[in-house]
């Protein structure tokens, strides 16, 4: 009887979301009534996140070390503050050869055990490198390095968003980057970060969400719906057309077959390509269907976005291909743990520091002036 039930859930909860894609449809009719209504939602969506009004920008104050140099490129650790005494920590791949400014690629991480150290996400930051591409991997708040907050805390949603919005401006600063060419894409709770990122930051020029587009749901964690981001008294909202206020910039929705994404062609990918069409953009999105995958980051989906960022960011694959044309990841090296960590024994955490909510969330209100 249970296992009837949890079936009969779902199925509501799918013809919810196709419901509620097609009530936001009937909001707009042309590019201009779609671009009053995304003002709307991203003012909702700040709002909801504790973002609004938009905190002061402070000193970054990066603290880049450790550089190792590979077969094409290069990794090195950071840290920098987004908030006064509240730290990202991340990994910088760099190209080893940079002849004109170089595109950026942010890569959040989701709930995958290893978070930023797994290979996964080693796999594909150094593969973009290689082709030319900074790429930029970062904690999520409370996992990995990031222990200044708990990730279940209420505020995390809050402290990602802008954790992700201080590395476009950090990622930006550095020498021989390219700000017009800007792309961010995550898995699962990455792939969260990279649609909201998007929908709210007008420098991400491609996106590629990864197993996370659903209009039926919108993760389970505080990181995803744990504030009021997708419903106010002065919008509503859901992931898929969240996703869908990117356009006309490109965008590569990954989806597969083993989760909630399995309906993305026929449901959340069709409602983003109509908003595309109101651009006269419908060829800038696409849609990888994976039908015999499942939840991950893995190879297939890797290679659909290797292509898709060659494609918009006007790279060579060679770099990266094997004669068959397939890309090989064979010259990337896995790192430890210890390699990649941001805070050691000789770049030890500042005394600065913050610890807890109260005391973080007191300095981001006072950013906001409030």
């Amino acid at each position: 009887m249970f296992a009837i039930n949890l079936v009969v859930a779902v199925l509501l909860s799918v013809v919810k979301g196709e419901s509620d894609l097609d009530k936001l449809a009937s909001t707009y009719q042309n590019v201009e009534q779609w671009q009053k209504r995304v003002k709307t939602v991203r003012q909702g969506i700040l709002r909801g996140a504790q973002l609004w009004p938009i905190p002061e920008k402070t000193p970054l104050r990066p603290r880049i070390h450790s550089t190792r140099v590979y077969d094409g490129y290069i990794v090195e650790n950071i840290v920098f503050e987004s908030l006064p005494g509240f730290f990202v920590t991340g990994n910088l791949y760099r190209p080893l050869k940079v002849i004109t400014p170089s595109p950026i690629t942010l890569c959040p991480h989701g709930h995958f055990e290893g978070g930023r150290f797994r290979e996964d996400m080693q796999q594909r930051c150094a593969t973009f490198a290689r082709m030319g591409v900074v790429a930029f991997s970062y904690d999520m708040v409370g996992w990995e390095e990031s222990t200044q907050l708990n990730h279940g805390d209420q505020p995390v949603l809050t402290l990602q968003l802008w954790n992700s919005i201080r590395a476009i401006d950090f990622l930006v600063s550095l020498q021989d980057t390219d700000s017009k060419r800007i792309a961010v894409t995550g898995a699962s709770g990455g792939g969260t970060q990279a649609f909201l990122l998007a929908a709210v930051d007008d420098r991400i020029t491609v996106s590629i969400p990864v197993v996370m587009v659903s209009s039926d749901f919108y993760g389970g964690c505080n990181c995803e719906s744990g504030l009021p981001i997708h419903q106010s008294d002065d919008h509503a909202t859901n992931n898929a057309d969240i996703a869908a206020m990117a356009a006309p910039n490109p965008q590569l929705l990954i989806s597969c077959g083993d989760d909630w994404t399995k309906n993305t062609p026929a449901h959340e990918y069709p409602y983003i390509r109509n908003v595309y069409q109101l651009f006269g953009a419908e060829g800038q999105v696409e849609n990888l269907h994976l039908p015999e995958e499942g939840h991950s980051y893995g190879y297939q989906k890797r290679l659909g976005v290797y292509r898709f960022l060659a494609k918009y960011f006007d790279l060579s694959l060679e770099a990266i291909s094997n004669p068959d044309g397939s890309v090989n990841e064979f010259p990337n090296i896995i790192e430890s743990r210890e390699i990649m960590a941001a805070f050691n024994q000789e770049y030890q955490r500042p005394e600065n520091t913050l610890q807890g909510q109260t005391n973080i969330m007191a300095i981001l209100r006072r950013a906001q002036g409030l």
